[in-house]
C-alpha cells in the first residue's frame, strides 16, 4: 500500500512517474497521518518534517549514496548534492540525494521524502529512540510504502519511480580510467599491456584531457588528431573509448556551445538577469539551466558531437554542481585578503585567514546566488540544487532517446536524485586508496539498489591517494560482482593500472573471473532490472528469522545463487563469515583454478590468500559460468559450465540477449537450467550436456 502526502506547495521533482491518489494535503491536527495505521509516527507542528519512535532493535536501511554502515542508525545525515571526496565518518552527505528509507522491526514501512531542498534525517543521534527528519521549506511531498517485508516495500517503490537504466553489455567489461590519459598513444599502451599480460578489458575511460582546453564536447585534436578514426582503431581491439562530459560551459569567444547557450539564454542567471559566473575545469563558465526543458533539450543534443565519432558511453561528472569559485566571491575574498598582508598571523588570525581561504570553493552562499527556470518560474538555486545532477543525465538520457532510439549507450554521472536511475547508473564517486572505502563499496551497494540504481560501482583501487597491490588486488576481488567494474585513479597518485604490480598473473586471473561470471551477472541484472527487484541484498533482506543475519553488514547477496564475503582489511589472511545456511564455499583464484568446500550454517574463520576470492553457493541454487575472454564481446554464452550447490535438485532462469538493443521481453530472452540431484541435465532443457561437463543450447 502507497500513501501519499502534501505539504505546501512541493516543486515535481519528476522522481515518482506513476500517479498516486493523494491521501490528504493537511494532516490532523495531532500529528497522525490519515489512514497509515502508524503511530510511531506523527507530524511536526507546521508540517516542517516528522518524527517516528524506534523499537530497541528497529534497524533503518536506505539513503542510497550515503557513510557509515548498511543500518543508517545512530547519525545525522544530510541530502546536499556535495563535492566532497573525503568520504569519511564526520560527514553528512555525499554526491548524491536518495531520500528514501525502511524502518524495518515491529512495523515495517518505507519513507520516500519527495524534495529537491535540503534535508535533515537526525536517525537515533540526538534521542537513539527518535527518528527526525527536518527540512527549512514546508514544501514536499511524502510517502509512505507499507509491506510485508523490505524486499516488498523496495519493489513497491521502484515500481512507481520507474524501471532502472540497462546499460549495453560490454558495459559490464574491465574498464581502465586514470586522469592523466593525455593521447592516443598513451591510450593504446594501456589497451597493449592489458593485452600482452591477458588481463581481459572493454573499455578505456577519457578523463579531462581529451577535450580541447576542457571544453564540453570538443576534442584536442593535437593528441587525438583522428578521434574518429582511433574509436574505431579501440573498438576493432574490442575496446570502447567513455568520454568524460562536465557540468560548465567554458566562457570563450568563439566557442560555439558558448556562444549558442549564451545567445538561446540557456544558462542560469544572477538575481539581476546577468549570467552567473563561477570557475570549473577550464576557468570561467556558464551553468547550463539544466531544469529548463529547451535548455536540458539542447545541452543533450550536443551529445552528437561524439556519437557522430562513434563513442557509445560517457560519464557525467562535476554536476553537483561542483564550483571551485565563483567571480563575485573570489573578488570580495581577494579584497579581505589584502587585510591579512601586514597582520602578525596569530592563532586566531591564521585560522580566520585560512577559513577566507577555503571558503572559495562550493560556497553555500554561492548557491543562493543563482537561477533556474522551471516549468516558467523562476527558482533559486538552493531550493533544486539536489536536481542539478539528474536533470543532467536526464538531458544526455533523453537525446540518446531521440538520436539513437534502438541503442544501449552507456550512461552514468556523479552526481543524482531518485529518478535519475531511469537515465543512467552512478559511481561511487571520487574516493580514496583506503581500506574504510572498500568497505563503504560494499555497505553503499544495497541502499543504492533500493533506490532503484542497479548499475554503479566504486573507482577500484581508489581515486584520491596511492593504492597498494593489496588494496586493489581485495578491491577488485569485490569489484568482479559490482556492474560498473572500473579501475580509476587520479593525476599525480601512484599508476595503479593492474599491470603496474608484480601479480600479473594473479590480476589477469581475478580479472578474468568477471568474464567467466558474466553469464549469472548479467542475468541477474536484467532480471532485476525488469522485475524491479535488487541485485545486491543484505542478508537480513532474505533471512528474516534469522537474528544474526540481521547483524551482518560485511556480507551481500548477488543475486538469487551467490553470496559474497570480500576481504577488505589490510595483511589479512581471511576472515569471519556468518552462514545463515548451508552452503557450498568457493574459493577462486582463476577460471581454471578454485577450490570448493561444503561448510555448514554457523560463524566459521575462512582463509583467504591475497589472490583468493571468497564466493558461496546457497543449496539448490546454480550459477552459469563461461570460459571468459579478452573483452565481453568474446564470452560464448552458449557453452556454459554450471557451478551449484544440489541437494534436491536445482533450477535457473538464464536471461541472455544481444547486449545492445532495447528489447527487454523477459519471456523472449530466458531459458531454464534444470539439474537433477547427480548434478544432470534434465530432458525438458533448452540445453544439452556434452561429454565435457559443459552445456550447450540446443
Amino acid at each position: 500500500m502507497i500513501l501519499k502526502y502534501c505539504y505546501g506547495n512541493p516543486l515535481e521533482t519528476e522522481a515518482v512517474i506513476e500517479k498516486i491518489r493523494l491521501t490528504e494535503s493537511v494532516p490532523a491536527e495531532d500529528g497522525v497521518l490519515p489512514e497509515s495505521g502508524l503511530d510511531c509516527l506523527k507530524m511536526k507542528e507546521g508540517g516542517c518534517g516528522f518524527t517516528c519512535s524506534l523499537s530497541e532493535n528497529d534497524i533503518v536501511y536506505g539513503l542510497g549514496q550515503q557513510i557509515r554502515g548498511i543500518n543508517k542508525r545512530g547519525w545525522v545525515y544530510e541530502s546536499w548534492c556535495s563535492d566532497d571526496p573525503d568520504h569519511t565518518e564526520n560527514k553528512r552527505s555525499l554526491y548524491g540525494v536518495h531520500n528514501f528509507l525502511i524502518i524495518d522491526g515491529k512495523e515495517c514501512f518505507g519513507i520516500f521524502v519527495d524534495t529537491p531542498q535540503r534535508v535533515r534525517f537526525d536517525i537515533g543521534y540526538t534521542d537513539r529512540d527518535i527518528l527526525d527528519v527536518s527540512m527549512a521549506a514546508n514544501d514536499y511531498y511524502l510517502y509512505l510504502i507499507k509491506g510485508d517485508d523490505p524486499e516488498n516495500i523496495v519493489k513497491e517503490f521502484r515500481r512507481i519511480t520507474g524501471k532502472s537504466y540497462i546499460p549495453p553489455k560490454w558495459a559490464f567489461g574491465y574498464g581502465q580510467s586514470r586522469w592523466s590519459y593525455r593521447d592516443e598513444d598513451e591510450v593504446r599502451e594501456v589497451v597493449r599491456r592489458h593485452r600482452e599480460n591477458n588481463i581481459p578489458l572493454d573499455s578505456v575511460y577519457l578523463d579531462i584531457d581529451y577535450m580541447e582546453r576542457y571544453k564540453d564536447f570538443t576534442v584536442n585534436e593535437e593528441t587525438f588528431p583522428d578521434f574518429a578514426g582511433f574509436a574505431e582503431e579501440m573498438r576493432e581491439q574490442g575496446i570502447h573509448l567513455v568520454p568524460i562530459i562536465d557540468a560548465g560551459v567554458k566562457i570563450e569567444e568563439g566557442y560555439d556551445i558558448y556562444e549558442e547557450g549564451t545567445e538561446k539564454g540557456y544558462f542560469c542567471r544572477k538575481e539581476d538577469g546577468t549570467y552567473f559566473t563561477a570557475g570549473v575545469w577550464p576557468g570561467r563558465v556558464h551553468f547550463p539551466d539544466m531544469l529548463n526543458d529547451e535548455a536540458r533539450e539542447w545541452f543533450g543534443s550536443k551529445y552528437k558531437f561524439l556519437l557522430d565519432q562513434g563513442i557509445e558511453g560517457f560519464w557525467n561528472d562535476m554536476n553537483e554542481p561542483a564550483i571551485f569559485y565563483s567571480e563575485d566571491h573570489l573578488n570580495e575574498v581577494f579584497e579581505q585578503l589584502e587585510e591579512y598582508k601586514d597582520k602578525n598571523l596569530d592563532v586566531n588570525t591564521f585560522f580566520e585567514f585560512q577559513d577566507l581561504v577555503r571558503s572559495i570553493a562550493n560556497n553555500p552562499e554561492d548557491y543562493r546566488s543563482f537561477y533556474h527556470q522551471y516549468k516558467g518560474e523562476k527558482i533559486r538555486h538552493d531550493k533544486v540544487h539536489n536536481l542539478f545532477g539528474y536533470y543532467m543525465t536526464r538531458a544526455a538520457g533523453e537525446a540518446f532517446e531521440r538520436l539513437m532510439p534502438e541503442k544501449r549507450i552507456l550512461m552514468f554521472s556523479r552526481s543524482s536524485y531518485i529518478g535519475m536511475h531511469r537515465y543512467g547508473g552512478i559511481w561511487m564517486g571520487d574516493n580514496h586508496s583506503w581500506w574504510s572505502h572498500l568497505l563503504l563499496n560494499i555497505h553503499m551497494l544495497p541502499s543504492l539498489n533500493m533506490c532503484g540504481f542497479l548499475y554503479t560501482g566504486a573507482d577500484l583501487g581508489g581515486f584520491g591517494s596511492d593504492a597498494t597491490e593489496d588494496l586493489l588486488m581485495r578491491w577488485l576481488e569485490l569489484g568482479i560482482f559490482t556492474p560498473l567494474m572500473r579501475n580509476h585513479s587520479a593525476s599525480g597518485t601512484r599508476r595503479q593500472e593492474a599491470y603496474q604490480f608484480k601479480k600479473l598473473e594473479s590480476f589477469a586471473g581475478i580479472i578474468g573471473l568477471r568474464y567467466g561470471l558474466l553469464p549469472y551477472l548479467y542475468s541477474e541484472y536484467m532480471k532485476a532490472a525488469i522485475k524491479d527487484e535488487m541485485l545486491f541484498r543484505p542478508l537480513s533482506f532474505v533471512y528474516r528469522d534469522d537474528s544474526q543475519a540481521k547483524l551482518v553488514e560485511d556480507q551481500l547477496l548477488v543475486g538469487e545463487s551467490i553470496m559474497i564475503a570480500p576481504v577488505y582489511e589490510q595483511n589479512a589472511q581471511g576472515r569471519c563469515v556468518y552462514l545463515p545456511e548451508d552452503m557450498k564455499m568457493y574459493r577462486m583464484r582463476s577460471l581454471e583454478d578454485m577450490d570448493t568446500e561444503i561448510m555448514e550454517k554457523g560463524y566459521h574463520y575462512i582463509q583467504a590468500k591475497l589472490d583468493e576470492v571468497l564466493m558461496f553457493i546457497r543449496p539448490d541454487h546454480l550459477v552459469p559460468v563461461s570460459s571468459g575472454g579478452r573483452c565481453v564481446e568474446e564470452v560464448d554464452e552458449n557453452r556454459l559450465r554450471v557451478l551449484g550447490y544440489i541437494k534436491d535438485g536445482a533450477e535457473y532462469e538464464l536471461y541472455q540477449d544481444n547486449g545492445y538493443e532495447k528489447d527487454y521481453n523477459i519471456q523472449r530472452h530466458t531459458s531454464v537450467i534444470v539439474l537433477t540431484p547427480g548434478g544432470q541435465l534434465e530432458e525438458t532443457s533448452c540445453w544439452k550436456q556434452m561429454p565435457d561437463g559443459m552445456i550447450v543450447k540446443k
